[in-house]
């Protein structure tokens, strides 16, 4: 079964204690540095024990990040933008294709259309 891209794991690679703060930053894409300072804030602030319990229980729960879930950089950031704003990701990848779509659609219509001068091109290079 291939791991899906969009759960959330445990970032043990990355990991100082646990890799619950390691996996926050790789599914929302924020600096593991921001998010371990942004827990210890919060625990500090008055949320001490259910901070704690809720660090335990994501630990618990999740499974570790799979090896090479990630082709590369640009696909780790690709699918980080998919779980932050999944309408943003499709509008962007819509527009790629239209893009790509009304691209193939002019080079058609221009190797389509009565361009004798192409057409003698072709012809002479048979």
């Amino acid at each position: 079964m291939s791991a899906r891209r969009t759960k959330f794991y445990l970032d043990k690679q990355n990991a100082k204690w646990m890799g619950v703060c390691a996996g926050i930053a790789d599914y929302t894409g924020i600096d593991v540095l921001w998010v371990r300072i942004g827990a210890v804030l919060v625990t500090l602030m008055g949320a001490f024990p259910w901070t704690l319990i809720a660090y335990f229980m994501a630990a618990w729960m999740a499974d570790p990040k799979p090896s090479g879930l990630y082709a590369d950089q640009d696909d780790q950031k690709f699918w980080q933008g998919v779980r932050s704003n999944p309408g943003r990701s499709t509008r962007n990848v819509r527009s790629t294709f239209r893009d790509i779509d009304r691209r193939l659609s002019d080079i058609e219509a221009f190797y389509t259309s009565r361009n004798t001068r192409l057409a003698d091109e072709i012809d002479s290079l048979r």
